[in-house]
């Protein structure tokens, strides 16, 4: 198992640097954010991309493949989530090709995984998105399998502000979907398992653990608080909103002695990448970076 973090949250700082810091700090993975070089992303932690796809030559491909392995760095798996269900058709174009891209420059860098969201419209129920899913997906699915990559969808639902209300802008969040998923498209799709997005929901992680743990093939290292007031004040109808609280692991409610132990026992033994949506650790590239050393103290012992 390889501890290390999505580069994300580094928009200004150039892939390598940011390697060279993590290696620095003792990790020895990262999760390459690949949103388009020409920006437009306006999302909290999207948008950054610290790989042209568009532009990747094999060439350059390879330079950067060696250039991380020669600083001790592994690339866990390549990060785009975007909304490839979202109700306006060119901007779905738009984004799946941009995706296809990201599992091209996948394959060139030797990259087994690309992490990405299914989406989600956020008027339309469980059912009416899977349709539009299962006409979508078998495209985008084969692409993947022909280029030799695994697509990893995230288990979030997407749903932190008012705009995303009431159904989110991803619908592979709860067991239901995710059996669908599965036997669709079998072992050409993947779980990229983050376990803060099943506390505030409710769903048992040992369970869940137990159930997918053989499909994870990448996982997040993120933590939420309940805002005890805050779930108060709005009740479960908000659905997370004005209550769930994204922080660095340790600073949560998530059990991670409980995630490791459901892990392990799955026989997970993949990354264990860093998600920095924490914000007591904002304003300035000191207050991320210190938050990513906390994150990183506080698994450590985990991972092995």
């Amino acid at each position: 198992m390889k501890l290390g973090l999505l580069t994300a949250p580094f928009p200004d700082t150039d892939l390598m640097s940011v390697a060279d810091w993590t290696a620095k700090a003792g990790m020895e993975a990262l999760e390459i954010a690949c949103w388009p070089a020409s920006g437009g992303e306006a999302r909290r932690y999207a948008g950054t991309s610290h790989i042209d796809v568009a532009a990747l030559e094999q060439a350059q491909a390879d330079e950067i493949a060696s250039a991380l392995s020669d600083k001790g760095i592994a690339i866990s798996g390549l990060g785009y989530y975007p909304n490839p269900l979202h109700p306006d058709a060119s901007h779905r174009d738009e984004v799946i090709g941009h995706l296809k891209r990201v599992i091209e420059a996948a394959a060139k860098l030797k990259v087994p995984v690309v992490n990405t969201f299914m989406g989600g419209d956020r008027t339309l129920n469980l059912d009416e998105n899977w349709e539009r899913a299962a006409s979508i997906f078998p495209d985008i699915v084969a692409h993947a399998r022909g280029n030799g990559v695994v697509l990893a969808f995230e288990n979030c639902p997407m749903i932190f502000s008012h705009d995303e209300w009431p159904g989110g802008h991803n619908i592979a969040y709860s067991p239901r979907t995710w059996r669908r998923i599965f036997e669709t498209w079998g072992e050409d799709v993947g779980m990229n398992y983050d376990p803060s997005h099943l506390v505030w929901q409710m769903i048992d992680q040992t369970r869940f653990i137990k159930e997918f743990g053989s499909r994870i093939v990448h996982a997040h290292a993120k933590d939420v608080m309940i805002d005890r007031d805050g779930l108060y004040e709005n009740g479960i109808m908000s659905v997370g909103m004005g209550w769930q609280i994204p922080r660095m692991p340790g600073l949560g409610d998530v059990d991670w002695s409980e995630i490791f132990s459901g892990l392990y026992r799955a026989g997970y033994d993949g990354p264990m990448i860093i998600e920095h949506e924490d914000r007591a650790f904002e304003g300035s590239d000191a207050d991320i970076k210190r938050g990513f050393l906390l994150a990183r103290d506080m698994l450590r012992p985990f991972v092995k």
